[in-house]
């Protein structure tokens, strides 16, 4: 499974959403705050090529973007290749 890292901040309800999809998919996050630090908030920006917004996601070395990437990506099918889901942990998953 690919390592997920996921850039957020306490205050933001998309993050708890990529959160929350990401729970469903029992797949564990690394989750960076960057609530009030700045410094990581410029290096975020630098990193994304100009995105202020959080929450900012990356599945291995790809960036993917934001929440609105990140379920764009769960509705066409491709996310579960890309964390390396594969078979019947995915299926699984697909069960209420």
């Amino acid at each position: 499974m690919e390592r997920v890292t996921v850039y957020t901040a306490r205050y933001c309800a998309w993050c708890d959403a990529a959160r929350e999809l990401f729970r469903r998919k029992r797949v564990y996050i690394d989750e960076v705050d960057v609530t009030g630090d700045h410094v990581m908030r410029e290096k975020l920006i630098a990193m994304t090529g100009g995105a202020r917004t959080v929450p900012q996601i990356w599945i291995g070395n790809r960036y993917i973007g934001g929440f609105r990437d990140l379920v764009r990506l769960d509705e066409d099918g491709q996310l579960d290749a890309l964390l390396g889901l594969t078979g019947s942990r995915a299926a699984a998953m697909e069960s209420p």
